[in-house]
């Protein structure tokens, strides 16, 4: 338990994730707030939109229609941000230049996918039900298994599955290279520049290891070699279970955590509680906890200002192809970045010292746990839409 004195001063705290640090100031949140307002949340919205890309039955941007689907739809992205197929680049020789040194490019491929939640376009993963969440965490499980490097140590614990075509438009199921990385991840609200408010989500795989889990990678491999071949979120997680100030909900397989050195107001950090590389590790029953921590962080967070609480989420697992030990210290977690601060109007932004120095957070993490874990229970909206039938 961090001293009582950090509620009331300025202090730095160290992420071990990044092996960074990161400004906490709890007294400014005394300060007044004549700044920007996000407008409130629509939350009316039909359950099937004719215009939207997304519902059942429907045209999608690119001309392919969507099929009479019942829980989740795959599909291969119509504006990709990266392609399968394109120009093969090579890197000019000029070694011992400075255009070999300021002027790096590589090329990357992969593919992407949209995969949706839901067939109704008014929900969001904090109205389904645990139960919902667990298909949409299969078909995570079935993408990320169909993608897949033969050479994995993943390969020998799970059996290759693949998924049939969602339509005859789409080859989803079999990838024309081995990539090395899948991003699942979801920006929800338009706040978090979501363009289509149909339950969703994206899913890249690309040729090359992305930034922000090749960092957490290396600080895992670290922490395993220093440690004596112990897991970094592993032995994380028995310490917040321990100290329990910070944990927003727990259940046998999975804590939800305002993390020591969150950066945005009320982050949420989704860990297994034991030694999982990757979707393809969980048995049944730990998917259906997954499904139902998921579940309660989402509400939660609705619930808070009593309104569709935006964020980013993504999922850091195992890469597709790797070293024994990458894959062996690699870790399954998620990251929920919500960036809401005082209300459902009044959100954080990433700017001044925070882009010049180092990241900055007013309330601190364990002031943020503290509300989110009066926030459970039943959803706002449905609690609102039970009294208006009552009367």
């Amino acid at each position: 338990m961090p001293e009582l004195i950090l509620n009331d001063i300025s202090h730095r705290r160290y992420n071990p994730l990044r092996g960074s640090w990161i400004l906490v100031s709890p007294h400014r949140t005394k300060r007044p707030w004549q700044g920007q307002e996000e407008a409130a949340a629509a939350t009316t919205l039909p359950v099937h939109d004719p215009s939207c890309y997304l519902c059942p039955g429907n045209k999608r941007a690119a001309g392919h229609v969507n099929p009479q689907y019942e829980n989740t739809l795959v599909f291969v992205n119509d504006y990709s941000a990266v392609k399968e197929v394109q120009t093969d680049y090579k890197a000019p020789d000029r070694d011992g230049s400075l255009s070999s040194l300021f002027l790096q490019a590589e090329s990357v491929t992969g593919k992407c996918y949209v995969v949706t939640f839901a067939p109704s376009h008014n929900l969001t993963l904090a109205d389904l039900a645990p139960s919902e969440i667990a298909l949409v965490i299969e078909t995570w499980t079935n993408l990320y298994t169909a993608h897949l490097s033969p050479s994995s140590p993943l390969v020998k614990t799970v059996a290759p599955t693949t998924l049939p075509p969602s339509n005859t438009h789409d080859n989803h199921v079999h990838p024309n290279a081995q990539y090395r990385y899948m991003q699942i991840f979801e920006n929800k609200g338009a706040a978090m520049g979501c363009s289509n408010p149909h339950p969703h989500c994206q899913i890249w795989t690309t040729s090359s290891l992305p930034e922000e889990p090749a960092i957490e990678l290396e600080q895992f491999k670290k922490y395993h070699r220093e440690q004596g071949g112990c897991h970094m979120l592993e032995d994380y997680a028995k310490l917040e279970v321990d100290e329990e100030e910070r944990i927003v909900y727990a259940n046998a397989a999975f804590v939800a955590i305002c993390p020591w050195w969150a950066t945005w107001p009320f982050e949420i950090l989704i860990i297994a509680r034991r030694h999982r590389r990757a979707l393809t590790d969980f048995s049944l029953e730990e998917k259906e906890q997954l499904a139902s921590i998921i579940a309660e962080v989402t509400r939660r967070y609705d619930n808070l200002f009593e309104t569709q609480f935006p964020y980013s989420m993504g999922l850091h697992q195992a890469p597709l192809e790797g070293s024994d030990l990458e894959i062996e210290c690699s870790y399954f977690h998620i990251h929920f970045y919500p960036p809401l601060l005082r209300s459902a109007t009044v959100r954080k932004f990433l700017v001044g010292y925070e882009m010049m120095a180092e990241p900055q957070r007013d309330i601190t993490p364990e002031q943020a746990a503290e509300r989110l874990r009066g926030c459970g229970g039943v959803l706002y909206r449905k609690k609102m839409q039970e009294q208006e039938e009552q009367q």
